[in-house]
């Protein structure tokens, strides 16, 4: 799951009252629910979801990394489970016929080892800031050497937004210059729409004219991510899918260099400025906040060497045909990621035989699983779903939701059509969940259906835990939203010691070769959460309308602004 790479927060209890601690006493922990006192649909069966999690999390495939033998094995897998279910494949057509694959060609960039970084010049002199050092310059899929130099202008964060009547570009010329933001969002903005804006700043900066962007922290986002940490992945290579005309794909072209800096770096950035880096700062700590944009008196020449080449990964797509001939035309999508990272390289004090194969079993053969288990439920019922259902395993997630972005540009039927989605990713399956979380569910119908769908579970939908990491964006699904389509992305809940499970597999397990077979995985709550999502994925496909944005909501106004809405609370 890509965006569990930013740290999770932990939340924090307030008491209503403020006692002083040596007089109180510790509320007793709420007793757990057992597991034999939540209901389960017989039909989900523990043992196959177990099954499909050994097979994708075994060390043969070895972590299914994008590009390699080990994913191809494990889309074969999918696509062969799809078959034996009698599933229509609804990948790429061949020869009049459509294959389980949808094959996507990919750039893989990398950094050559030559000197990259930023040099700064201005008032103070001349400085340089080497790569990986004090510096992060991105390489790019489609300019292999770069050297770019120009003015610099402060942005503030760089947000353009007539909605939310933000627009820190006023009164700023930067054509033709390189912008310098700040990161994230100031406190106070609504944390999805705010999202949004953070995901967009290339954007806004293009859609100015400007051809370079440099971000620099604020105090809390130096907390959240220090600058160590951020370095850390300096010399990963990028990812791009491939276009029909041979490019690799590119939103902001006209951007031709992005690149985040140190402290001492953006200290030489503001030499001279009418207001210092500490000044800007301390507004920019202020709640709501947002620090006016102007001249710097520096200009700054970004420059590094990459080069490029092509590997291939499929994502897996299958159909059941809809009942319904009014109806059929219409399709929900069941999706989940089934990429992982791969092998750790290896290094110098590494021990004998360390393992260094990242499993992913519960990120994400454990949504995998649950995906092919929904599949053979409903490929054995009699009464198939209204409209038609399609099964879609996404390759490249974790190189930047790639797979799904793909599919949601070139999908294998109408995009219109598309009318609902639901996404699964990382379920953490150590405990016995009585919750659900619908990340984005505020923003359309699903909220409601989710909630009734799995009420006869004794299931709950709870508000979003940790509102701070914006997880509507960073996941699958938003390549969906993106595309005017109402989507959750559901994970299980907090309640019922899932908190504390989040905050173990968070700590010891996330991306690392901890997230194996070896964990406490609880195989009755894997076949409880594919009922979850049957109901939900059944629900859509039955109901007489199909999930609809709501009136007024920011995402379906922006995304989906002629689509029909439904009124807020219906």
């Amino acid at each position: 799951m890509i965006w569990r790479r930013f740290p999770l927060l932990l939340l924090a209890c307030l008491s209503t009252f403020p006692i002083a601690a040596s007089a109180q006493t510790a509320p007793a922990p709420p007793a757990l629910v057992a597991e034999k006192d939540m209901p389960a649909d017989p039909r989900f069966s523990a043992d196959r979801v177990k099954a499909d999690v050994a097979f994708l999390a075994d060390d043969l495939l070895e972590g299914r990394d994008t590009g390699s033998i080990g994913y191809e094995i494990a889309a074969r897998y999918v696509a062969q489970r799809f078959a034996s279910l009698g599933l229509t494949p609804l990948g790429d057509r061949k020869d009049g016929k459509s294959d389980w694959l949808q094959r996507v060609t990919f750039q893989k960039t990398e950094r050559l080892d030559v000197p990259s970084g930023i040099a700064v010049t201005g008032p103070a002199g001349s400085a340089s800031f080497a790569h990986a050092v004090d510096s992060f310059v991105g390489v790019s899929a489609n300019e292999p050497r770069l050297d770019v130099s120009a003015p610099l202008v402060f942005v503030g964060y760089g947000f353009k937004n007539d909605r939310l009547g933000i627009d820190d570009y006023k009164g700023l010329d930067v054509k033709g210059k390189i912008v310098v933001m700040l990161r994230g969002f100031p406190e106070g903005l609504p944390s999805e729409p705010a999202a949004y804006l953070v995901n967009s700043k290339y954007k806004f900066a293009q859609a100015h004219g400007a051809i370079g962007v440099i971000q620099i922290d604020t105090d809390q986002s130096a907390k959240m991510r220090p600058w160590e940490r951020r370095i850390s992945s300096a010399f990963q290579p990028s990812f791009s899918w491939v276009g029909p005309d041979g490019r690799a794909f590119d939103e902001t072209p006209n951007i031709r260099v992005g690149a985040s800096v140190s402290d001492k770096a953006a200290q030489a950035m503001f030499a001279g400025a009418a207001r210092s880096l500490a000044q800007v700062r301390k507004e920019a700590g202020r709640k709501g906040a947002r620090p006016t944009g102007f001249a710097l008196k520096t200009s700054a020449r970004i420059f590094g060497e990459s080069k490029s080449s092509r590997v291939t990964s499929p994502n897996v797509v299958a159909m059941i045909p809809g009942s319904d001939p009014a109806l059929a035309g219409e399709y929900v999508i069941l999706s989940g990621h089934l990429d992982h990272i791969g092998v750790s390289p290896a290094k110098p004090d590494d021990a004998p035989g360390k393992d260094r194969i990242n499993n992913g079993a519960l990120d994400n053969a454990a949504g995998v699983a649950t995906l092919m288990e929904v599949a053979h439920v409903m490929a054995n019922e009699q009464n198939k779903p209204r409209r038609s259902v399609i099964f879609l395993a996404s390759t490249a997630e974790e190189k930047g939701l790639l797979g799904a972005d793909y599919y949601a540009r070139h999908p294998t039927v109408p995009i219109e059509k598309i009318v609902g989605n639901v996404d699964l990713d990382m379920p953490v399956l150590t405990y016995s969940f009585v919750d659900v979380t619908a990340y984005g569910a505020d923003h359309s119908t699903l909220g409601a259906l989710t909630a009734q769908a799995v009420a006869p579970m004794k299931v709950t939908v709870a508000p979003d835990p940790i509102p701070e990491e914006t997880v509507f964006v960073r996941s699958d699904h938003y390549m969906f939203v993106q595309q005017g389509v109402p989507a959750v992305f559901l994970a299980t809940g907090f309640g019922n010691g899932g908190e504390a499970a989040y905050r173990r597999y968070d700590g010891d397990n996330y991306h690392q070769v901890g997230d194996d077979m070896n964990q406490p995985i609880d195989w009755r709550a894997g076949a409880r959460f594919a009922e979850a999502n049957y109901r939900i994925t059944r629900a859509m496909a039955d109901g007489d309308t199909p999930p609809l944005w709501l009136k007024g909501d920011f995402f379906g106004d922006l995304f989906a602004p002629k689509a029909k809405k439904a009124e807020p609370g219906k």
